[in-house]
């Protein structure tokens, strides 16, 4: 009797870490883009600002730089057209530059890391003023100020190509932006 339990409970271990695997192993499917970011046309993009300490160290410029060079980006390869006025915009897109507080546990051995700057772009709804979506992406440290303004450029250059992602109506699901 103890060798069919034993055997019993060996097959329901081995069933139950199969399932458990195969839950692991299949990709999660990611939610659907707000068809309101799809069909959008136009956009006006609002500086939402640097959060203090950024500039003109670790990254060269001022604070408007973020916005600036965002504009400048979406200008040039974008499919949207950008307005001056929100009234006039079927998606407000707010961009700002965070720089997190530190880590709530600095026990390196237990593996916290350092927060990194980041861009966090809020897209809103115009009418309705909901957010729709929200991206981030995160600026790698560097010892030099080059360095700095290089993963700048990356980071930014990422995030432009995951807002023209979502108006193509994929969902972007590499841990660095998130449906809302």
């Amino acid at each position: 009797m103890n060798k069919f339990r034993f055997a019993s409970m060996a097959v329901a271990m081995l069933v139950l870490g199969a399932a458990a695997f195969c839950q692991q192993a299949a990709p999660s499917a990611a939610g659907p883009v707000p068809g309101a970011i799809v069909s959008a046309r136009t956009i006006f993009i609002s500086n939402g600002g640097s959060d203090a300490g950024l500039f003109p160290s670790p990254f060269s410029g001022d604070a408007n730089r973020p916005y600036s060079e965002f504009y400048k980006a979406l200008q040039a390869d974008s499919h949207y057209q950008i307005v001056s006025d929100p009234a006039q915009a079927d998606l407000v897109l707010e961009l700002r530059l965070v720089a997190p507080l530190g880590p709530s546990n600095p026990n390196k051995a237990q593996g916290a890391p350092d927060p990194e700057p980041q861009f966090r772009l809020e897209i809103y709804d115009r009418k309705t003023h909901y957010v729709l979506w929200t991206l981030t992406r995160s600026i790698r440290w560097a010892v030099l100020q080059k360095t700095h303004d290089r993963n700048f450029e990356d980071a930014l250059t990422q995030l432009v190509k995951d807002f023209e992602a979502l108006g193509n109506g994929q969902s972007i699901t590499a841990g660095t932006s998130s449906g809302s």
